[in-house]
């Protein structure tokens, strides 16, 4: 089960870049990029920084404090020195606003 909550509007998230939001208490990244969003849990799994902050590519978000790099899709860890996968959250775009499913 889930639940949709508001995260902001589209045009708020830079073009393939990041914007911090918190949704019902807990704390989003919200990705542009390749023409998607993503949703990724906004503190890197190795360290307590938030991902916003990060480098966006393609479709993955690099941790600025020790380059750790995420995927936007499934959250795994692609590289060192996170070892742990991140949360991700499933979005739905209505007309401009932005909809995560958090889990209940």
């Amino acid at each position: 089960m889930s639940t949709v909550r508001a995260a902001g509007r589209v045009e708020e998230i830079p073009e393939r870049g990041a914007l911090r939001v918190l949704v019902a208490g807990v704390p989003i990244c919200l990705v542009r990029s390749d023409g998607q969003v993503y949703a990724i849990h906004d503190v890197c799994s190795h360290a307590n920084v938030s991902l916003a902050e990060g480098e966006v590519g393609d479709r993955t978000i690099e941790c600025w404090l020790h380059g750790s790099r995420f995927d936007l899709v499934t959250g795994a860890a692609l590289s060192l020195p996170a070892t742990r996968p991140v949360p991700v959250y499933p979005v739905t775009i209505e007309g401009d606003d932005v909809l995560v499913h958090l889990p209940e």
